[in-house]
């Protein structure tokens, strides 16, 4: 595992590893691990790629990066799937994790700790993932400009990339000011609010344990919509994109589920 990540700079709330331990049960619950072979089998068929462990041992098994992989849910189901697949995250104990689960799984996955604004590779990968809305945290959008053109450069010619996220108008449409639900083992409060024009989402999660114990933590998270995002895709250097409304291809209409675009290099 490649542990380097640039630390000569101002650090945003997502640099906060503490907080990514801490939320780790709700974020990815059991739900979201038995989400991860369905999300990997579209990846592969939006590629047009073979699914199958057979594949894992072919010299055209497709090289995926997997940008943000968290602890390695989607990253170890196309591993599993016949992928060559580099996972990179900023997060330590994520990676440590997916690391544990890859040699559990009998999948060998490359895990680097780096910065999405910094790591590229240029012409490496066949395709790219960006998946379960791992973009936007940035406080610019400049550097979230910077991700989208690494993540293009990184991509051979004809490269996939599949960005997921909760677009503008998904948020727009089911906007609540808050919710509590059980899960992961805590009871979770939540608030939230608009910032700006919609530019973007403040959302406080309180999260209290069988023992009464609060963990409360308030972040900002910005919001593109579907066109928006293609323009800034396109001008990253990716030579079409396409908006889906779920990985099936539906349409991105009032009935969508998340956002999908998929570009080509």
């Amino acid at each position: 595992m490649d542990m380097k990540h640039n630390s000569g700079h101002k650090k945003s709330w997502f640099e906060n590893e503490s907080f990514w331990v801490q939320y780790a049960p709700v974020l990815f619950d059991a739900q979201r691990w038995a989400e991860a072979p369905s999300v990997a089998e579209a990846v592969l068929r939006i590629m047009g790629a073979p699914s199958s462990e057979a594949s894992a041992a072919s010299s055209g098994a497709p090289a995926i990066l997997d940008a943000g992989c968290g602890p390695g849910r989607v990253s170890v189901e196309l591993a599993l799937r016949g992928a060559k697949v580099t996972g990179v995250d900023l997060v330590r104990s994520f990676l440590i994790a997916a690391g544990d689960t890859a040699r559990d799984e009998g999948v060998d996955i490359e895990f680097v700790q780096d910065d999405l604004r910094t790591f590229v590779r240029p012409g490496r990968f066949d395709a790219a993932v960006s998946l379960y809305t791992s973009f936007g945290y940035c406080d610019t959008i400049e550097e979230d400009m910077q991700i989208l053109r690494n993540i293009a450069a990184s991509l051979r010619e004809g490269g996939w990339f599949i960005l997921e996220m909760t677009g503008r108008e998904i948020s727009v449409r089911d906007f609540t000011e808050g919710e509590w639900f059980e899960r992961g083992g805590f009871t979770v409060l939540t608030e939230f609010s608009v910032v700006g024009a919609w530019e973007a989402l403040r959302s406080r999660w309180i999260l209290i344990d069988k023992d009464g114990r609060r963990i409360d933590h308030t972040y900002e998270q910005r919001l593109y919509s579907a066109v928006e995002l293609k323009r800034l895709m396109l001008a990253a250097g990716l030579s079409s994109v396409e908006i889906y409304g779920d990985f099936d291809f539906s349409p991105y209409n009032e009935k969508a589920r998340t956002m999908v675009l998929v570009g080509r290099r």
